[in-house]
């Protein structure tokens, strides 16, 4: 084999090694889902409509998956403080990816209570998980129960679920 011929074929495999590295899995950049101004409003409606049905009146807050406000919606009759707890709901409720129903017993003992002004353990939070991704969390408040604030804020993931889930697949 003629230096020609191996200088052409350590140039070809460097060049192969060096597409194939570009090529690779190892992006500098990620994409990532945000949820659409007009679907935070669809949620944050249909849990104000699920709670009227329940003949309550509430806040409802959809953050993003950085913890946001993205949708604030307070019904008529609802008090002024339901606004932040319906945010800070739906903040704790995307932050740890659970409904905050299933964290109320997770944190039994005073010094296991996170002590972080912005998170609330009440039930009435669920986080928007759609397969596999974090894309924000729902927060109501208002209702007499947190268990009613927790159902009017399914209501609200359900009237989109589908179209997500369509999207996503």
């Amino acid at each position: 084999m003629n230096k020609l011929t191996k200088s052409f074929l350590v140039l070809l495999s460097i060049y192969g090694l060096s597409s194939q590295s570009l090529a690779s899995d190892d992006k500098m950049t990620i994409p990532v889902k945000r949820l659409t101004l007009e679907t935070s409003l669809r949620i944050a409606q249909a849990a104000i409509a699920q709670c009227r049905k329940e003949g309550v009146q509430i806040a409802v807050t959809v953050v993003d998956r950085s913890g946001h406000a993205q949708v604030v919606l307070r019904d008529v009759l609802a008090m002024d403080i339901t606004l932040p707890i319906s945010k800070k709901k739906a903040h704790t409720a995307m932050a740890f990816n659970t409904p905050l129903s299933q964290l109320q017993s997770r944190f039994t003992k005073p010094y296991q209570v996170p002590k972080i002004d912005e998170l609330v353990l009440g039930a009435g939070g669920i986080p928007i998980n759609v397969g596999g991704s974090i894309l924000g969390g729902i927060g109501v408040s208002g209702a007499p129960s947190g268990e009613t604030d927790e159902k009017c804020a399914k209501a609200g993931l359900e009237a989109v679920l589908a179209d997500l889930e369509m999207e996503g697949s």
